[in-house]
């Protein structure tokens, strides 16, 4: 019986020095401190992270609505503290921490990243959420984006994630609506606005289509393939010049890109210009591969212009 006891004893003691141990870091020194943007507004949801040096361990705290945090039961020694947002570049400083006195606050400055900013964990999500894509496990797609916007309400570019998934499943409406939210916070977000035109495009509503089109200028579509389709739904509702203007820019952006060549061929020959269709269909036939199916049809195309 008391062996037994003097086990759980020595089994108390290494817990208690195993709990101790863990949290090394902890003591009675504290700071507060502001997170504000490069205007000078507050933000919200910084990341703060502290790292005590000497003792690798330590723990994160997030700044509230007014970009304010507190870091408190700190160790006295030097701290690592890192400032994470998504959309915002990293800040890295390292503080000398007191128990005994004040330490002075401390004011950060982020700045907007000129791309989006991802985390390790976010980009391992990401990929698992775009793996379940690829997969076409469309709704489990849904349900890992919208996992990551619940954690991560910064990154509100994954709802074009979620509107793909939601046009892959031929539910137009809730795409659009995934896509609208993009908007919320870019109302000049050209590829939430084309996809958008596609969403209406495929339900037939071509007229609806083509407005949404209309509010890009074509110049800052820099995908020779959405110029293209944007081009042949024009076509669709008898709008053959503004579908040349499309096709024109497509292959601009594009001199290899064969279906753009092809219908800009064909609307050249639909608008009368036979010296231009009879270059464009040149250009295919130094572009194309041999098996090309278009080939035969093109070279006839030409036979035809030239005589």
């Amino acid at each position: 019986m008391k062996t037994k006891k003097t086990v759980l004893i020595l089994l108390s003691i290494l817990l208690v020095a195993g709990s101790l141990s863990a949290q090394g870091w902890k003591g009675k020194g504290r700071f507060n401190g502001i997170v504000k943007d490069e205007a000078g507004a507050p933000l919200e949801g910084v990341r703060v992270k502290l790292l005590h040096v000497s003792e690798n361990g330590g723990f994160e705290v997030k700044t509230d609505k007014d970009g304010k945090y507190t870091a408190a039961w700190l160790r006295f020694g030097a701290w690592n503290v890192d400032f994470y947002k998504v959309g915002y570049e990293v800040k890295q400083i390292q503080v000398q921490i007191q128990e005994l006195g004040k330490n002075p606050d401390i004011e950060m400055v982020l700045k907007k990243a000129e791309g989006l900013m991802l985390t390790d964990d976010l980009k391992k999500e990401l990929e698992t959420a775009n793996l379940l894509f690829d997969q076409k496990n469309y709704q489990g797609a849904i349900d890992a984006f919208t996992a990551m916007l619940g954690k991560n309400p910064d990154v509100y570019i994954l709802y074009k994630n979620i509107g793909n998934c939601y046009f892959a499943m031929e539910q137009y409406d809730k795409a659009e609506e995934a896509y609208r939210k993009i908007l919320e916070k870019e109302p000049e977000n050209a590829e939430a606005i084309i996809a958008i035109g596609n969403a209406y495009a495929n339900r037939n509503e071509n007229e609806k289509a083509m407005e949404w089109y209309g509010k890009i200028d074509i110049t800052k579509i820099t995908d020779s393939t959405v110029l293209a389709n944007i081009g042949i739904n024009y076509l669709n509702i008898g709008q053959g010049d503004i579908a040349l203007k499309y096709f024109k820019q497509a292959v601009a952006i594009n001199p290899k890109d064969l279906d753009a060549l092809y219908r800009l061929g064909i609307q050249y020959i639909s608008s009368n210009s036979k010296a231009e269709a009879i270059v464009c269909f040149e250009n295919y036939l130094k572009t194309a591969p041999p098996d090309d199916a278009r080939i035969d049809q093109v070279k006839g195309f030409l036979d035809y212009l030239r005589k």
